[in-house]
């Protein structure tokens, strides 16, 4: 592969060395475990969590003349990926052979694409912020390629004091090697191509995006430069399965190679681990002792076709997309682009917010979500799948606001309990006592009461209007928050008599 500088030097991401100010390349190489129930080339299962070697099937451990099978719900899935990922679908792919000696590899090689994969170029659009203004900026990360391959067993090196375990449950998996461009300029940006990423395969149901199972992670490719000058020589950081394992590991290993250089040292092309415990990365292996892998056309395979029509078919099915409806939220239902960038961050969040929003006012519905429910689920540490509140329940309680029935304050109470204990919110107002109060006699003798036990304030209120919050706060204290907001405002005024 060639490698094309598309991106304009951007001081706001330079590095600062001892001689000067550096810039970071970026390229990272994904591996995207595909949602299928069995593996890429034969019908053992892929359930995670399995005992060792119980998902394993002749081909899997390549007993002898056992032959590979295309599972074709495999292919689907990166072909729906390529179509996320705005890439170009090739209706004819090859499957070569990779060949490598490794213990948990029981051919011998590895199936994967080279010349001809699946996919070609595509596009992800990424949203790297916010800045200390609250903006974000919108940039554009190229993708290489998409390729098919077969993964790896396990080597366990834990289990006997002098033997290693290999587990082959997961040899013969189904990956998507998504290859990008090196248009990755900084830890922040890699990260959100990451997590941009995963929330394309979610939203499309291709990969789980699971990166603390192993169902995702990143080869990342690091070099350093002069801003604008020729590519330096690259390290590539291997199996990081955490996107801020992902940002910790560019950093480090820019710095590294940075002072490196400076000290009058050169990169060495190399393969590298990150250890998240030190937060450094340590070499693994040096380009002198890479492998030749000698790829050909795997010989059991025929080359893989298929036409425009069954594209077309599956493209016709897509959902949509992180960036369609973060649009569509902005444009319909007036929402900020930071409230519709948190809300399209997870399918599920989504789905939860559209539930909720059905029928009634995008803003207060996002802002129930975002701030109550989201800010709760995360003091709790549960994902949006194990909320207590149903959109359902959320729903009626905005509509019990809209009503009158109850004020805000009594909304955040009565969310509270929904939370806690669950039940029908309108039910909870009822059997609970929990209805604003309405009645503008009973709200004007709170407000009389608390005017005439402070005559001394209600005297400075008239030549300083902003202190007629405080008596608004005194009379929702004494009402136990059930008056009507609006109607204790007003009526404060008028018997302060302050004119606005």
């Amino acid at each position: 592969m060639t490698l094309v500088d598309t991106r304009t030097p951007d001081p706001k991401r330079f590095i600062s060395g001892a001689t000067g100010d550096w810039e970071i390349v970026i390229g990272m190489e994904v591996h995207a475990q595909v949602t299928s129930e069995a593996k890429l080339f034969s019908g053992a299962s892929t359930t995670f969590g399995a005992e060792p070697n119980n998902n394993v099937s002749l081909v899997d451990a390549a007993m002898p003349g056992m032959l590979p099978v295309i599972n074709e719900e495999c292919v689907r899935q990166a072909i729906r990926t390529g179509l996320g990922l705005n890439a170009q679908i090739n209706l004819k792919s090859v499957f070569d052979r990779k060949n490598y000696f490794y213990p948990d590899l029981p051919q011998g090689y590895q199936i994967s694409q080279f010349k001809q994969p699946i996919v070609g170029e595509g596009v992800v659009k990424v949203s790297v912020g916010p800045d200390n203004k609250g903006a974000f900026e919108e940039i554009e990360i190229g993708v290489e390629r998409l390729h098919l391959e077969q993964d790896a067993g396990k080597s366990m090196h834990d289990q006997h004091p002098t033997m290693s375990y290999v587990d082959l449950n997961r040899s013969g998996v189904a990956l998507m090697e998504i290859v990008s461009k090196p248009d990755i300029r900084s830890s922040d940006e890699a990260k959100a191509y990451l997590t941009k990423l995963r929330t394309i395969v979610r939203y499309l149901g291709t990969c789980d995006g699971n990166m603390d199972e192993g169902s995702m992670r990143a080869d990342v490719n690091v070099s350093v430069r002069r801003p604008g000058g020729a590519f330096g020589t690259r390290c590539e950081i291997k199996n990081v399965n955490s996107i801020r394992f992902v940002g910790q590991a560019i950093e480090y290993e820019a710095r590294r190679q940075i002072a490196l250089i400076e000290d009058g040292g050169d990169v060495v092309q190399e393969t590298r681990l990150f250890d998240p415990t030190k937060g450094e990365t340590r070499s693994m292996r040096s380009k002198e002792e890479a492998h030749d892998y000698r790829y050909f056309p795997d010989p059991d395979l025929l080359p893989l076709e298929f036409d425009q029509a069954y594209v077309d078919d599956l493209a016709k099915d897509l959902p949509e997309l992180p960036d369609v409806k973060r649009e569509r939220l902005t444009n319909s239902m007036g929402l900020s682009a930071y409230d519709a960038s948190i809300l399209v961050s997870e399918k599920a969040i989504a789905d939860y917010f559209e539930n909720v929003a059905k029928g009634r006012d995008g803003k207060a519905a996002a802002n129930w979500v975002i701030n109550d429910l989201l800010g709760a689920l995360n003091k709790a540490g549960k994902d949006i799948e194990e909320s207590p509140v149903s959109p359902e329940q959320l729903g009626a309680i905005i509509d019990l606001i809209k009503q009158g029935t109850i004020s805000g304050k009594i909304a955040k109470d009565l969310f509270e309990i929904v939370w806690n204990e669950g039940g029908d919110p309108a039910g909870i107002v009822e059997s609970r006592g929990m209805k604003q109060v309405t009645d503008t006699g009973a709200i004007e003798k709170a407000v009389e009461d608390v005017i005439a036990a402070n005559p001394d304030k209600a005297e400075q209120a008239k030549a300083k209007p902003s202190m007629a919050g405080w008596f608004v706060g005194q009379v929702m204290k004494a009402t136990g928050g059930k008056a009507n907001p609006q109607a204790v405002n007003d009526l404060v005024k008028t018997k302060l008599g302050i004119v606005e």
